[in-house]
């Protein structure tokens, strides 16, 4: 019995399909065939992908990373110790080029995996110098440059209230450059960036900081350094361009005269008061000792009485009333905000009662002022290697 009678005896005599049913089977078989080349085509062109990236990938690996198939990073902690300079405007792609090449890290690719996973810490990384090892995680390596504390500092620091031939001193004895270079360029009002309100004085435009100049950087790039960060500080503190000069003759009178930050927003109201309140004891004259001392170019605490009474010295605001005709030293950022933005109060008078504290006292009237400094007196005559006696 063949094949064809089984059929027929177990389902019957089937209907002949009509001929569109027949039609329809030879599409539905050429559907079928063309599916099965396109699945054959993708299948060979997936197995061609692979092969390809099979082949790139260890080169590009290679390429961004400087290894080969073989793992990305060292297994740390490292040894052999190893400095590391950041310098103003690397990238974190810059810095993993320095970490590679410096044998710290094994690929770049580790190091910018770490970093990008803390962006935060990473756009913190300050520039300068920092000690590492050799062979260290990437993770590692990402810890120490994204602590602080672990920055060498090796910069020059200019403290507060200096004056500019004073921190012509401090950056020669840092740099190595002459003195007289420091001088020379400081009169050089363009090269140094000092604005047209200075009119030529760079004395008060030096911002106190310290910094980390670029090596082989001149005189005039260094001063420039240094009177961009007084012109940002003023910006800062919200200060007009037409009062910058007055603004920094009030705060080098501040930083001369002030010793703790809290005193300075009031010492400056002080001063103002004294400007500005008509009547008022003393009116118009400051009698700031420091800036007699300026004019005198003399370091004291107390001025001498021929130096009291010197009225050719131009910033004896003992007897010359109104600010003295410049800055009497180069403020920082706390002198200068409290001169721009003084405290409120009603004193004409202030004395510091103990010159080592800094203690200050105030009074509003001239009986106030021998009070506090009868107190001063009794303090000096105790102690008067204190008060430079």
């Amino acid at each position: 019995m063949t094949q064809g009678d089984v059929s027929h005896t177990i389902f019957g005599e089937p209907e002949p399909p009509p001929t569109r049913r027949r039609g329809h089977h030879r599409h539905a078989k050429r559907n079928n065939r063309r599916w099965l080349v396109l699945l054959i085509a993708l299948a060979l062109l997936g197995g061609a992908a692979w092969a390809a990236v099979s082949v790139i990938k260890p080169v590009l690996s290679s390429v961004f990373n400087g290894g080969g198939s073989e793992t990305a990073d060292f297994p740390g902690p490292g040894e052999g110790a190893v400095e590391i300079v950041v310098t103003p405007g690397e990238t974190g792609e810059d810095i993993a080029t320095t970490l590679r090449d410096a044998g710290v890290v094994k690929t770049r690719g580790a190091y910018i995996d770490v970093a990008r996973s803390d962006p935060e810490r990473a756009a913190a990384i300050q520039p300068g110098r920092y000690n590492l090892l050799k062979g260290m995680t990437a993770a590692e390596a990402f810890a120490v440059l994204g602590d602080p504390a672990n920055r060498i500092t090796s910069g020059t620091t200019v403290r507060e209230g200096l004056w500019a031939t004073e921190t012509f001193e401090v950056l020669s004895k840092s740099t190595g450059i002459p003195v007289k270079e420091y001088a020379a360029a400081a009169k050089d009002a363009r090269a140094i960036g000092l604005p047209a309100e200075a009119e030529g004085n760079v004395e008060g435009w030096l911002a106190p900081s310290t910094y980390e100049f670029p090596e082989n950087s001149t005189a005039a790039e260094q001063l420039a350094a240094m009177v961009a960060q007084t012109v940002k500080v003023l910006d800062t503190a919200g200060v007009a361009p037409k009062d910058r000069e007055n603004v920094l003759i009030l705060a080098s009178l501040v930083e001369a005269e002030a010793k703790l930050d809290e005193d300075r927003p009031k010492i400056a109201r002080v001063f103002l008061n004294r400007l500005e309140t008509d009547g008022a004891p003393t009116y118009g004259l400051l009698q700031s000792d420091a800036a007699v001392s300026y004019g005198a170019q003399r370091r004291s605490l107390f001025p001498s009485e021929a130096e009291l009474n010197d009225a050719s010295n131009p910033y004896n605001t003992r007897l010359i009333p109104g600010l003295p005709p410049g800055p009497i030293s180069n403020p920082g950022a706390a002198s200068i905000k409290a001169a721009a933005n003084p405290a409120d109060g009603p004193w004409f008078f202030f004395v510091a009662v103990n010159p080592i504290t800094g203690e200050t006292k105030y009074g509003v009237t001239l009986d106030d002022h021998n009070k506090n400094v009868r107190e001063l007196t009794a303090y000096c005559k105790e102690k008067p290697k204190d008060c430079g006696l």
